[in-house]
């Protein structure tokens, strides 16, 4: 049937009218879909980071409201301490003694590193205001064995000096304590006795260093908690002086970075922004420290959002895949468009195929109704032919009676197993019912052999066995199996064209399943004719109907068998037939 050329136009409304006014209607509805869903997915990252920002941000207002908690714990222990005891007041040891230890040492620290520049005759009274300015202490000064002030931080008032020189004595700093006009004194005697360090501080250096003893001591408690998603803690007073650290932190930190003001005074309850700090993303966060329901300092927090950058970057990901699908739907809806007729054209050529092949398909099955009566009596008669000549022509000679009975058994055999292939052929795409029994797997490829040698011979083909060491018995409708070995080694046999060599062999391969394998060194076949060899629709002979190779899957397949091939050109291909070795109940 030759086909025509068909070609379709659309239809003109007035000269200058464009014939891709429909692929660009559909391109420019999809343009503004597209947009609509890149403004759509760009709001929803945001929504997604400022989402996963708030969940940081409340991980850092919780650590916050713990660390104040115990904060505000800690110095209420301290000022119960300094507070004057009453008689029926029992302090909690345990708790009151470790800040007031606390900050008996650190303090006499830095008597000590006073002490020791003093050995090193490197101390002047700059150093010392300079340490009195950094600690918020009212007074540092080092005294000689007489008591004189020999550096100080600040002039010394009447108070202090005895008699009007420059001596000052314990004695004076504890009056000056119990008078209330400083909040505490501690004074370190030089180990060989030529003269002490004192250290005094008034009310204000006093709310310091206790609350820096309590940041310090919430700092301890925090940490054993190991806040997961914490990097660093940084507590500051309102003057920007440091009351206690915990991790790595940052050198500086500049005042424009977050409103400090702003917080201090009460206006925002906490400020944060996106840093990298130590090469990882961290959620820098700024909140007030509230002591006494007052503002007392600033609690710096650094928070790891790696894992919110993460999904924030898959999600962008996720997007521009989208994107890049939605903008490859457009272009390929332009195409389909514009390309319809050949679509059109190339499934009609399809059809009448189909048809074609339904038509065939529809001619064999009548044609194999009147095949099958007609072929049925000339076989009766071969069948009496053959029984008769097994019986009364039978050589006397042992070795030519030997082989005449194996041939008129062949005979008999192929003629049953004819009239059965007969009887089935018009049912061959439904299921038939196998009659499984056990038999020697040997014993059939043997007769196939014995069956095909004369003609391989004729023809110059070896065949090459590998399966007389072997004993596998396995389930098998007898017939049908033989019928599917025996069209597999007919095609092998068919692909050589002049001298070769087929090899049959028969390998164990798993615990409960035998492989035949049938290989042959014919013209092999492409790619394209593997993936349809099994296909009854398909076939490369000029004569016959192309059945075999279908059959012999359908046969294997219903012993519950798989059957795989590998083929090259002009090299020859591989049939690997697997099949159980015990019957499978479905």
């Amino acid at each position: 049937m030759k086909l025509k050329r068909i070609v379709f136009k659309f239809p003109q409304k007035h000269e200058g009218s464009r014939t891709f006014l429909q692929p660009l209607a559909i391109g420019s509805a999809c343009g503004v879909f597209i947009a609509l869903v890149l403004t759509m997915g760009i709001m929803d990252l945001r929504r997604s980071e400022r989402s996963l920002i708030g969940l940081i941000e409340k991980q850092g207002l919780a650590i916050s409201e713990v660390l104040q908690k115990l904060t505000q714990e800690n110095l209420d222990i301290i000022v119960r301490y300094t507070q004057e005891k009453e008689e029926k007041y029992i302090p909690q040891m345990d708790d009151v003694l470790h800040p007031q230890k606390w900050l008996t040492t650190e303090i006499a620290e830095i008597a000590k590193m006073i002490d020791e520049r003093w050995l090193k005759n490197n101390l002047s009274d700059e150093y010392l205001r300079k340490i009195a300015a950094d600690n918020a202490l009212w007074l540092v000064a080092t005294l000689n064995r007489e008591g004189k002030a020999v550096f100080k931080s600040r002039s010394l008032p009447k108070e202090l000096l005895n008699g009007g020189t420059s001596e000052i004595t314990i004695a004076a700093l504890a009056d000056l304590y119990q008078k209330k006009k400083i909040g505490g004194f501690i004074g370190l005697q030089r180990k060989d006795g030529s003269g002490m360090v004192v250290i005094a501080m008034d009310k204000e250096g006093l709310l310091f260093w206790g609350l820096k003893a309590a940041v310090k001591k919430a700092l301890e408690k925090l940490g054993e908690g190991q806040k997961q998603g914490l990097i660093y803690v940084m507590v500051m007073n309102k003057k920007g002086m440091r009351l206690g650290s915990m991790g790595v932190i940052p050198e500086k930190w500049h005042p424009q970075e977050m409103p400090i003001y702003e917080l201090v005074a009460g206006m925002k309850k906490w400020a944060s922004r996106k840093v990298i700090y130590l090469e990882k993303p961290v959620l820098d966060m700024a909140v007030p420290l509230y002591t006494g329901g007052k503002v007392a300092g600033i609690i710096r927090l650094g928070l790891d959002r790696e894992g919110a950058d993460a999904i924030l970057k898959e999600n962008a990901y996720n997007l521009i895949i989208f994107m890049i699908f939605v903008v490859f739907i457009t272009l390929f809806s332009m195409w389909l468009l514009y390309h319809n007729q050949n679509k059109h054209m190339a499934g009609i050529v399809e059809m009448e195929r189909q048809l074609e092949k339904a038509e065939r398909l529809s001619s064999l099955g009548k044609l194999a109704a009147g095949v099958a009566h007609e072929i049925r009596n000339p076989l009766n008669a071969i069948s009496m032919a053959s029984q008769r000549l097994k019986r009364e022509f039978v050589p006397l000679d042992d070795a030519k009676k030997e082989e005449f009975l194996m041939l008129s058994g062949v005979i008999k055999d192929e003629i049953r197993r004819l009239n059965g292939i007969i009887e089935e052929f018009l049912s061959f795409s439904r299921t038939r019912k196998l009659e499984l029994r056990p038999y020697p797997l040997g014993d059939v490829l043997q007769k196939i052999v014995n069956l095909l040698g004369e003609e391989a011979k004729a023809k110059g083909i070896t065949i090459k066995t590998n399966y007389d060491g072997s004993s596998f018995v396995i389930p098998m409708d007898v017939d049908k199996l033989m019928q599917a070995f025996l069209n597999l080694i007919k095609n092998a046999m068919e692909s050589i064209n002049s001298g070769g060599k087929i090899s049959i062999s028969v390998e164990r391969r798993e615990r409960d399943r035998v492989a035949v394998v049938i290989s042959d060194t014919g013209c092999g076949m492409s790619y394209e004719e593997l993936g349809r060899i099994f296909s009854p629709e398909y076939t490369t002979k000029e004569k016959g109907l192309g059945l075999g190779l279908p059959l012999a899957y359908e046969i294997i397949r219903g012993h519950g068998g798989e059957i795989s091939v590998t083929s090259e050109k002009e090299k020859g291909s591989t049939f690997e037939i697997i099949l159980p070795l015990e019957r499978r109940h479905t």
